[in-house]
């Protein structure tokens, strides 16, 4: 019914937790326990229970799918690749403050600079697993994408590389290697408000599926 999520403890802290499920009970339970809490439902179900709890919208989420078949065909312009060969600080320095858009960011309640440091801690520990691919122009770092099995985790885009039409053959490099690896279908969950990052995943011939409203809470 609640689940602590220590990875949030880690970089806010304070207690943190996610609902597992929406219900009355389990709004009740959270309303007893101090602590920062998150839960994930249908945008269509009925919000007054949250509302009556204090929890406030944070975020849609969007998760999207693709397949090999529907992957377009890109030629990459000359000197564009992707690499695991990567220096972990010059890829922590671009994301550290990189997600505007996360629900994190997006909460009145919590720190902007805790909300950097949630994300910059993920990074970390797909660093550690070798598990995210540094975006190259030529042997200039230009962005990362972290995965976990066939997601597409956590990833952007350097402020000096952003609005220049690379980005799709980052990801489609990326996405192809997954397809490659032997993955039937590539995943990934975004922010319905980044709309520059719906409009890449949908020119790769990503469907969209199961959007989630996030609603927040925190309780002293």
């Amino acid at each position: 019914m609640i689940k602590p999520t220590p990875w949030d403890s880690a970089a806010f802290g304070m207690p943190t937790f996610e609902l597992t499920e929406y219900s009355e009970a389990a709004l009740e339970a959270a309303s007893h326990t101090p602590g920062h809490y998150t839960v994930k439902v249908d945008p269509l179900a009925d919000k007054a229970p949250l509302h009556a709890h204090g929890f406030y919208y944070c975020d849609t989420l969007l998760t999207t799918s693709g397949v090999a078949a529907r992957l377009p065909d890109l030629v990459p312009p000359p000197g564009l690749h992707v690499s695991k060969q990567v220096d972990p600080a010059a890829v922590l320095a671009i994301c550290n403050g990189a997600f505007s858009h996360g629900r994190f960011h997006r909460d009145f309640l919590l720190p902007r600079e805790r909300a950097d440091l949630r994300y910059d801690n993920w990074l970390a520990q797909l660093l550690d697993a070798h598990n995210v691919y540094g975006l190259f122009r030529d042997d200039e770092l230009g962005g990362f994408i972290g995965i976990n099995g066939a997601s597409l985790v956590l990833h952007a885009v350097a402020p000096s590389m952003r609005g220049q039409g690379l980005a799709k053959y980052w990801w489609h490099a990326v996405i192809r290697e997954l397809f490659a690896a032997g993955h039937p279908t590539v995943t990934s969950s975004i922010s319905a408000s980044n709309v520059a990052v719906v409009n890449l995943y949908a020119s790769l011939g990503f469907s969209f599926l199961d959007p989630l409203d996030i609603y927040h809470t925190k309780v002293t």
